[in-house]
């Protein structure tokens, strides 16, 4: 068995794992690893505008196609700019290896020309990370980061090269399979937890099923037994932000998304339920509301394969620690198995369909002037057919979108939950068409998120890809001006975007088709024509500029003190505002 580089055996190792696209951006420290991507033909790197942008596609991919995304950036600033999308991978469990550069092991600790403690500043911000020092444990380290990044609770696992190890030369075998000695998850449920939670579950008379993004990132199975077990019992489903697809939103039982900006119904349902089934959610804050008024009455289970997740936030009755979709396989067995009869919910659902004829989604027509959720609206009914992927950036378009949006299936929608990270829609789409290249991939954005990383409309423009982005542009920072408005009296400081770019003629030097949608007039036809170009178009959709993101459960507040207007709203807020809320 002959020698290789180290930088061989990474890319022999990667392909190995069945990689085949990474995203990246060359510096000094990484340039052997570059020089062995040019050699070969298996493995597609995407050369991407600022590191940051490379983590965020490398989710897009991951989150659209179920396999780990992988990002190659240099040492020093290279590794930090990649800290706001591993952080972001890690707070919404995306499975994704980064490969850093580093610089020679005898300049690590001097100071020198780009160095930076890539191990201890990613310490808390990854699973797992490692600083490889010799060549001949390159090809192991490898197979055990994917192994991490991808098992368990999935998330990001780093790996610091150093250069001179990368020159250094080792043989490599591919290694058999992992078993680690203190790493090792549990995935297969317990059948007394098991047997218990079915028969509260039978028992219950207000039962709702809370379902997070546990359940899309175990896989398609574990959405197909959610959708069976729903069906069983006839109990309604909610979901987290994250969790969005894994019921499909035309579904009887979809109450739609609950927390902060969810449903009425939701966030009613999930107060006054007997029982809580909690499926891969981890009780976040802005699901959760005011702790000391959160469920007062339910008793929990919490099905999660993280034990750190469970009693972290809510104390629960039954903790069950297994993979979403062996533990929901194991009820639906177990519900059969027993012999359960559909259970008589009639009361409760006669009470979620008074919550539900509250019409919280609706929203007032602004004559010629866009409201948002109606360009919302309008974009899932031309688009529906084809079921797109939609990414985000983060913002009230994210949670319009959310709202307005009808998800049918999994993996299709992708957004930042945990961190909340602008500018992560454009390269997250990016990302998702390059893993799907015959799907309709569409960035829903904010004129200010945009511009995070925008950047990327170049990658997009290299490598022939047709990403859409929709910008709802009301010229503010949106959410940051509708805290303003409904906490500190109107106090605009630093919300409003004075200078913005024309986007049309922006879209058109980077190479993309640029659309312009100024009144409500111009809506379906802007779409349509968005959607029969081949190549990427930017839309510029003008919307109604005050216009505020309610349902609204304030900060702090429980999910019996939803705003559902603006009338509900105390404070000052002036009459425009009022009369686009």
């Amino acid at each position: 068995m002959t020698e290789k580089s180290g930088a061989d055996i990474l890319i022999e190792a990667l392909t190995d794992l069945g990689v085949e696209v990474v995203f990246g951006y060359p510096g000094g420290a990484v340039l052997p690893i570059y020089d062995a991507l040019f050699k070969q033909d298996r493995i597609k790197h995407i050369l991407v505008r600022h590191e940051q942008a490379a983590t965020h596609a490398a989710e897009g991919y991951a989150r659209s196609t179920g396999k780990p995304g992988v990002v190659l950036v240099t040492s020093g600033p290279g590794a930090t700019n990649a800290i706001t999308g591993i952080t972001d991978a890690l707070l919404d469990s995306i499975p994704m290896v980064v490969i850093t550069g580093q610089v020679p092991t005898t300049l690590i600790g001097t100071d020198a020309f780009q160095e930076a403690d890539t191990v201890g500043i990613t310490r808390h911000c990854t699973k797992h990370n490692y600083l490889v020092k010799r060549p001949e444990l390159l090809g192991a380290t490898v197979h055990e980061a994917f192994h991490i990044a991808t098992s368990g609770r999935p998330g990001p696992v780093v790996i610091d090269i150093p250069k001179d190890v990368q020159v250094a030369t080792a043989r490599y075998e591919t290694p058999g399979p992992i078993q680690h000695k203190t790493y090792r998850p549990q995935v297969e449920p317990d059948a007394a937890k098991i047997q218990e939670a079915v028969d509260m579950l039978a028992a219950a008379e207000r039962p709702v099923f809370y379902t997070g993004g546990g359940v899309i990132n175990s896989g398609p199975e574990a959405t197909r037994l959610l959708r069976e077990l729903a069906a069983l019992t006839g109990a309604p489903v909610t979901s987290t932000l994250m969790g969005l697809g894994a019921l499909p939103a035309s579904s009887e039982q979809w109450l739609g998304m609950l927390g902060m900006h969810g449903t009425y119904e939701a966030n009613l349902a999930m107060n006054q339920a007997d029982l809580i089934i909690a499926v891969g959610a981890r009780f976040d804050d802005r699901v959760t509301g005011r702790l000391d008024a959160f469920a007062p009455n339910s008793r929990k289970v919490h099905i999660d394969i993280d034990r750190s997740s469970v009693n972290k936030n809510v104390r629960v009755d039954l903790p069950i620690i297994a993979d979403c979709a062996r533990a929901l396989d194991a009820m639906v067995e177990s519900w059969k198995s027993r012999g359960h009869p559909k259970p008589d919910l009639a009361e409760w659902w006669s009470r979620i369909q008074g919550w539900r004829a509250r019409r919280c989604l609706d929203f007032p027509e602004g004559g010629e002037t866009i409201m948002p959720q109606r360009a919302i609206r309008a974009l899932y009914q031309a688009t529906k057919h084809r079921a797109p992927i939609i990414t985000t950036e983060v913002g009230q378009h994210q949670m319009w979108a959310a709202q307005h949006f009808g998800f049918e299936a999994p993996n299709k929608w992708l957004t930042s939950g945990g961190l909340g990270t602008m500018g992560y829609g454009l390269p997250a789409a990016i990302g998702a068409q390059l893993g799907n290249p015959d799907a309709l991939v569409i960035d829903i954005a904010g004129e200010a998120s945009i511009q995070m990383n925008i950047q990327e409309l170049a990658t997009a423009t290299q490598y022939r890809l047709p990403v859409k982005i929709f910008i709802l542009n009301n010229e503010y920072m949106g959410m940051v001006r509708q805290w303003q408005e409904l906490t500190y009296q109107s106090r605009y400081s630093e919300s409003y975007s004075d200078a913005l770019p024309d986007f049309v003629k922006l879209a058109e030097a980077y190479g993309w088709k640029g659309i312009r949608i100024e009144n409500r007039g111009q809506l379906e036809d802007g779409i349509q024509a968005m959607l029969d170009h081949d190549g990427p178009v930017l839309v510029d959709c003008r919307v109604a500029k005050l216009a505020n993101c309610f349902p609204m459960i304030p900060s702090g507040a429980a999910h019996t003190e939803m705003l559902l207007q603006a009338s509900e709203v105390s404070g000052e807020m002036d009459d425009e505002a009022k009369a686009l809320v």
